[in-house]
């Protein structure tokens, strides 16, 4: 299985949306590219830790390819706003692509590039080797389907299977 991290606002719903995508064989939220180990929920909201609330993604590269994943991705992000995704707003909100692979760095690129084309404004979502991931707490996992309810800046119609 290929893996790739990607922060786009509240991790509820990019968690949720990936896991409608044929191909992705499993999901987590957490913490990406901070600088302590093991933060807590409210440590990463207090904007010092340096972390962005993400979500790691594990999918079977026959079924979906990179280039799709990033597609779907950037359909669900504002990628020119800086440290906000919808109503979430502070540093953990950032839209950022954390690659484990450094094979995987050219497609991410040039999925920004072509991305960058739809836009006047410049992306400012961060592309980096994924430094560290932590998991969320796990009420945080899965936590649309817990909580159908909950708040998710991204369209509910996306998040149908």
């Amino acid at each position: 299985m290929k893996k790739i991290v990607l922060a786009g606002g509240c991790f509820w719903g990019v968690e949720a949306y990936f896991n409608t995508i044929k191909g992705v064989t499993s999901t987590k939220v957490g913490y990406a590219n901070g600088n302590i180990q093991n933060p807590t929920y409210e440590e990463v909201c207090k904007n010092t830790t340096g972390f962005a609330e993400a979500c790691y993604i594990e999918y079977d590269e026959k079924v979906v390819s990179l280039d799709k994943i990033l597609d779907a991705y950037w359909k669900v992000v504002d990628p020119t706003i800086k440290d906000r995704q919808g109503h979430d707003i502070g540093a953990q909100y950032r839209t950022g692509v954390y690659y484990l692979d450094e094979e995987d760095l050219k497609i991410v690129l040039e999925s920004k590039e072509r991305e960058q084309e739809k836009y006047t404004e410049s992306i400012v979502t961060e592309i980096e080797p994924l430094k560290n991931f932590y998991d969320a707490e796990e009420y945080h996992q899965k936590y649309l389907d817990k909580n159908p309810n909950g708040y998710c800046h991204i369209p509910r119609e996306l998040l149908k299977k």
